[in-house]
């Protein structure tokens, strides 16, 4: 396939700038790219003409127009995180047999956007739809783990700590303390917390702006997360970066 270098040079000047470099003269991109100067002064009118470069009055030197901020956020408004999401989820359920997950924040509690059963057990508490406990689950756990504090603070106000098995955490004081263990380890355990005789792990999704924006869980049997669990942590934390990166984010 043949390349136009016209195009070719306009996307490499676009590609000078960066958080180090966010203006530059008409010289410094000439002697970057080893191109003339009118070349490289007839390459900036066109950019500018479309917006996607602009000249700063005051020093003469040029800089990302305001055109690319709008055709990112484009991008961005167009990605689907269950669209996204998806295919992982049924990789990962078939690789390893498990029920999997996508979850997002609602108020003061999680609901499961999306289900991939697995196949070796049936997990029957779960649908579409359905609202999920933050306390008791490793979604729950693993949307709030990285909130800031001030946020965290005011999801948190008036919570109900309602006992759903044996397990489950009791108050808020044991809460925070479960949420700084799952943001130094980078993903959340629920020990049958939920659910008796179910086993979940769950790791955050992360969009452009470094925020958390769903969480993504795994579930299975207890017996079997005894053997399988430190495995399945890999692959579910390896799934996690990967629909992050998808969304857009650079981490």
């Amino acid at each position: 396939m043949p390349i136009i270098q016209s195009v070719e040079r306009a996307l490499q000047i676009l590609n000078l700038f960066d958080e180090h470099r966010s203006e530059l003269k008409i010289t410094e991109i000439s002697s970057e790219l080893g191109l003339n100067k009118s070349t490289v002064h007839s390459l900036l009118k066109t950019l500018q003409k479309y917006q996607y470069i602009e000249q700063n009055r005051d020093t003469g030197k040029y800089r990302l127009g305001l055109k690319l901020f709008e055709r990112g956020n484009t991008v961005i408004n167009s990605l689907d995180i269950q669209a996204i999401a998806k295919k992982h989820l049924q990789e990962l359920s078939v690789k390893t047999g498990h029920t999997l997950h996508l979850v997002v924040l609602s108020g003061q509690e999680g609901v499961y956007i999306d289900k991939v059963q697995g196949t070796s057990a049936t997990i029957v508490y779960s649908r579409i739809g359905k609202r999920v406990p933050l306390h008791s689950t490793g979604v729950g756990k693993a949307l709030l783990a990285f909130k800031a504090e001030a946020e965290l603070n005011e999801i948190l106000k008036n919570y109900r700590y309602i006992k759903q098995t044996e397990n489950t955490i009791a108050n808020e004081a044991a809460f925070r303390r479960e949420l700084r263990k799952v943001k130094q380890q980078g993903y959340a355990v629920d020990q049958e917390e939920n659910e008796p005789g179910v086993v979940c792990i769950a790791v955050p999704v992360w969009d452009y702006k470094d925020e958390v924006i769903a969480a993504i869980s795994l579930s299975m049997p207890a017996p079997r997360a005894k053997t399988e669990l430190p495995d399945m942590i890999v692959h579910l934390k390896e799934l996690g970066r990967n629909v992050s990166r998808q969304m857009g984010n650079q981490a």
